[in-house]
């Protein structure tokens, strides 16, 4: 495998689409009713207009310091991949000798590994830019809290205002934050390229699969669909 085979460039080409069409189909507006995802942003703005009926805040800034500690943790673990991809292409030449004397005799010359490398590298670099900035849009939430009118017993323009940009940002916070795990989900499934673009193609249909499975079938969304389904019969 000195060069691109046309097996490879299908391998990459199924990657992408297979990334591609998840986020399509996840963030669109039809689907937004029937994906976990969607409906988590239905009770985030919940949220937000809970927390302006309640005078203590308290319990909303832990919840905030919670999404945000949870979100620093994801960006400083994709730096973290991303300096071990940068060392993977220094040793390039060590780890294609351990490769070569592997059972399989997975064969590869320096420029495959180098784009191989390069590609899972620009994934984790994206992944970041999505983290850190789902970061700092929690990070203003934060500041809006702390913004908010003071507790009204009836809503007032002012507070619905305030709801209104508050759930905004929460939620946009929330969506760079599922698409910075979605690079993680399809980080693992681009290493089986290097193996070989069949087992790539193999991993990225297992990998869209179960991202597609958590989204529409899994137990954590009947049980919130449920509880949509309930309150609006109610």
């Amino acid at each position: 495998m000195s060069s691109f085979s046309l097996l490879d460039v299908f391998g990459i080409l199924t990657f992408v689409l297979a990334w591609y069409l998840y986020h399509r189909v996840v963030e669109s507006e039809r689907a937004r009713e029937q994906s976990l995802n969607g409906m988590m942003d239905l009770y985030r703005k919940r949220w937000i207009e809970r927390l302006h009926e309640r005078e203590e805040r308290i319990f909303d800034t832990q919840v905030m310091a919670g999404l945000q500690n949870g979100t620093a943790f994801f960006a400083s673990t994709s730096l973290f991949a991303f300096g071990g991809a940068l060392a993977l292409l220094r040793a390039a030449d060590d780890v294609i000798k351990i490769f070569a004397d592997l059972p399989l005799g997975l064969d590869t010359s320096r420029a495959m590994w180098e784009i191989k490398v390069a590609g899972l590298a620009v994934i984790f670099v994206y992944a970041f830019f999505k983290f850190a900035w789902s970061y700092r849009l929690f990070n203003y939430a934060a500041i809006l809290i702390g913004a908010s009118p003071s507790h009204i017993p009836e809503k007032s323009i002012e507070s619905e205002r305030h709801s209104k940009a508050l759930a905004a940002v929460v939620t946009d916070a929330g969506r760079q934050f599922n698409r910075g795990q979605r690079a993680f989900f399809f980080a693992l499934a681009y290493v089986g390229w290097f193996v070989s673009p069949i087992v790539l193609i193999l991993t990225t249909i297992a990998a869209l699969a179960a991202m597609l499975h958590r989204q529409f079938r899994s137990a954590s969304h009947d049980a919130v669909k449920e509880l949509v389904r309930s309150e609006k019969e109610d």
